[in-house]
């Protein structure tokens, strides 16, 4: 939309994704983490607070580390300067600055356009309109078959929008974890899922969030680097290759 409106101006749509798409992925982010809660039985007043303390706090202090770091950090977000086992090479805020210049400088009316290069790509908006329909059909052909009705193109089609800028590495820990806890335990240990599968999703949120600030004070900040074969890019080098397009690491494909 923005693109299209103000074509060749990034900052503008840059502006208008934060405060457009951001704050609405956030708000929608909250409403599972409420929906979460539910499950939990815990109150949704205690959970309202508990968001709009952290949000507060996390605002204060992203903005406070951030200004030290762009400081304090040489060559910070710089892919060319930086080893690529550097933990400062930013992956996802140049997702957000390629966005910029491919929505806003460049402007989407030059890519999908009737003359751009990406203009058969426009055709998959039909696509995505279509796809449920055959689903529906099925699921109403055959109703004995209860998993045709499970099938949901939209949540699947946007599953691959969190893909990048991940690395295969992730993206294997999503697909067994998803399908250990979700298939298998769901269906051979249903009184287990029914009662913990939930307190696992938030223990899994919550221990990647307090293992990050932990690893940074207790380790990175003391200059103490954890070396096993799982972090050495040579032992394993596609799965340490990003999937997000124009980002270049020796012995992994570009896109």
């Amino acid at each position: 939309m923005i693109g299209y409106a103000l074509p060749g101006k990034p900052i503008a749509n840059l502006l208008f994704k934060i405060y457009g798409r951001i704050s609405t992925v956030h708000a929608l982010s909250f409403l599972a983490d409420l929906k979460l809660g539910h499950y939990m039985k815990i109150p949704p007043r205690c959970m309202y607070t508990a968001q709009l303390v952290g949000t507060v706090v996390a605002g204060v202090v992203n903005l406070a580390v951030a200004w030290w770091m762009l400081d304090n950090i040489e060559n910070i977000c710089d892919v060319e300067a930086l080893h690529p086992d550097s933990p400062w090479t930013c992956p996802k805020y140049r997702v957000t600055f390629d966005a910029s210049v491919i929505w806003g400088l460049i402007g989407p009316e030059r890519l999908f356009g009737s003359h751009g290069l990406y203009r058969n790509l426009v055709w998959l908006f039909l696509a995505g309109a279509v796809l449920p329909v055959p689903v529906w059909l099925l699921s109403r052909a055959f109703p004995e078959k209860k998993w045709i009705a499970l099938i949901n193109i939209p949540v699947i089609s946007y599953g691959f929008a969190g893909m990048p800028p991940a690395t295969p590495t992730n993206i294997a820990t999503w697909l067994v974890t998803g399908t250990v806890f979700n298939y298998f335990v769901f269906r051979y240990r249903k009184g287990w899922w029914q009662k913990y599968n939930y307190v696992l999703s938030a223990a899994l949120d919550a221990g990647t969030a307090f293992m990050g600030v932990l690893i940074f004070f207790a380790l990175q900040n003391a200059h103490h680097e954890l070396k096993w074969w799982g972090t050495e890019v040579d032992h394993c080098p596609l799965a340490s290759c990003p999937t997000a397009p124009g980002i270049a690491v020796k012995g992994c494909p570009v896109f």
